[in-house]
């Protein structure tokens, strides 16, 4: 294994100024030094990160090496320390992150970090959340992984990170708590709400340090985003499985304007005894909460009753609080939720000054836009005229806008 330290490998920063991508590929497993290992792999800057983790003051050393796991080339991170104190607060752990030269980013999501990693103990273990103490993930290396971890995504210029669906592990672990099974009671909190699967060793293969890094930073769950990829990173795990690569790969990329692939999940049901109302106030509620869309479509039904069927279509994460909305909110007894992929278009905001007022335009590079409708009818009520008006005079006003610019 060779020292891939500073002085040994150029890493390469970006400094575009386009939206750059992160996609965690978790086939097996993520750790938080997996994490810090395939963001360096990836390109992240070093000397960046170690002098940030030093300026934490926690007495410790750093390396970074590389390795193989299964055949496969990766780097490993690793933190190097003495101390014996494994259990901290909350209010402990923050102060050591506030005192360390970070970016402000960088900091907010380290801090985010672990204000989730307590919410999950707490529940966990039914205490308040000031009075949690983190035993693992309150060690050294830990919290150098979670600000490592941080560190590296800014120092890459991520603005927004994606994750694959999460492979878990399985069996059982031993923690502080004595045996548990694999997930542990808080890392299947953190997870709650996300696509996960267990596949491989039965070992423990998503880690709550792991987990809450994906939890909190990420924005989507599912197959990845369009994007122009820039360079991949692999980060490797402590054991080196017969079976398959304990590693965690990162792809780092620049969002285009291609048609972007997102995994979605289709929530459905029939309803023959809600009255329109209900219904009307169900959608209301769906899309309030996040629902990608929401339809209602007349269908006949069973001795040919005319009814209804809502259609839900919803990211991975929000199915299931989406499904006790429509529980909750209708009288149906059964739902039907299917897996699917959905295309988007990438789309654009502009702004026009009609006469009633801005107006909001979505566009797309295929030439395609429309005016922002809660836009037009605010003006259109505000103003008193016909909506059909404020419409009309923003669409031309950003035919004109349009057309100018391309002179």
């Amino acid at each position: 294994m060779t020292d891939q330290g500073p002085g040994r490998r150029p890493l390469p920063r970006y400094t575009s100024t386009s939206m750059t991508l992160c996609y965690f590929d978790v086939f097996s497993g993520i750790s938080g030094d997996m994490t810090v290992g395939a963001l360096l792999d990836a390109g992240a800057d070093w000397h960046t990160l170690e002098t940030a983790l030093k300026s934490l003051q926690l007495d410790a050393s750093f390396r970074l090496f590389k390795t193989k796991r299964k055949g496969m080339a990766a780097s490993k991170f690793c933190v190097d320390f003495t101390e014996q104190k494994k259990h901290r607060h909350l209010p402990h752990i923050e102060k050591i992150i506030n005192t360390g030269e970070l970016t402000t980013k960088a900091k907010t999501n380290a801090l985010a970090v672990f204000q989730r990693l307590a919410e999950a103990e707490a529940k966990a273990h039914d205490v308040p959340i000031e009075k949690v103490h983190f035993h693992e993930v309150g060690a050294v290396d830990s919290i150098c992984d979670i600000v490592g971890a941080c560190v590296a995504l800014d120092s890459l210029g991520v603005s927004e990170i994606h994750c694959s669906r999460i492979n878990v592990g399985g069996g059982t672990v031993e923690t502080e708590h004595g045996t548990l099974p694999v997930p542990a009671p808080a890392t299947a909190l953190l997870l709650e709400g996300r696509p996960v699967y267990s596949a491989g060793p039965q070992t423990e293969l998503t880690t709550p340090t792991g987990a809450a890094l994906l939890t909190t930073l990420a924005t989507g769950f599912g197959v990845m985003p369009a994007m122009k990829l820039k360079s991949q990173g692999f980060g490797a795990g402590d054991k080196d499985f017969p079976g398959q690569a304990n590693v965690l790969r990162v792809l780092i990329g620049e969002r285009t304007q291609a048609l972007e692939a997102t995994s979605v999940s289709i929530i459905e049901a029939n309803i023959d005894d809600s009255t329109p109302q209900v219904l009307a106030y169900a959608m209301e509620r769906l899309l309030g909460a996040g629902a990608l869309d929401v339809t209602l479509t007349p269908i006949y039904m069973k001795k040919n009753r005319p009814g209804t069927m809502i259609s839900v279509i919803t990211t991975s994460e929000r199915t299931e609080s989406l499904a006790a909305i429509i529980f909750s909110e209708t009288s149906t007894l059964g739902l039907r939720i299917s897996q699917a992929e959905r295309r988007v278009l990438a789309r654009q905001i502009s702004e026009v000054e009609t006469s009633y007022g801005k107006v909001r335009i979505k566009h797309n590079e295929n030439g395609s836009y429309a005016p922002e409708y809660d836009d037009c009818r605010q003006a259109a009520t505000s103003k008193g005229v016909p909506l059909r008006t404020v419409i009309s005079e923003a669409n031309q006003l950003f035919a004109q806008q349009r057309k100018s610019s391309q002179q």
